[in-house]
């Protein structure tokens, strides 16, 4: 089953922070590039898997019903839901962030 991805506000505002982040404080616009490309690369492979990936392991992600995926090239990933057919991505984090305790 294919599912439609939709990226919310909050999930658009965490990847800026990191582009941004790659833009200015590390002047590597290159990166920045890869990393939206991957971005876009991984929603793509989202909107086929989504619901083949397992459930977040932390248990009050997994009772809150949140999914992980990687992005295929970069130590980050999105938490996501799925619900009627969508994949509802909410946050991105990278693999070093706290990502448990910052999802309520």
């Amino acid at each position: 089953m294919d599912y439609k991805v939709v990226v919310t506000k909050d999930a658009e505002e965490d990847l800026e922070r990191f582009v941004q982040y790659l833009l200015f404080e590390k002047q590597n616009s290159q990166a920045a590039v890869n990393v939206l490309n991957d971005f876009e690369e991984t929603v793509q492979v989202l909107s086929h898997v989504a619901g083949s990936l397992k459930l977040c392991d932390h248990p009050r992600l997994n009772a809150l019903g949140y999914w992980k995926i990687h992005f295929l090239s970069h130590r980050y990933f999105m938490l996501y839901r799925i619900a009627d057919g969508l994949a509802v991505v909410d946050n991105i984090f990278h693999d070093l962030q706290d990502h448990e305790n910052k999802i309520r």
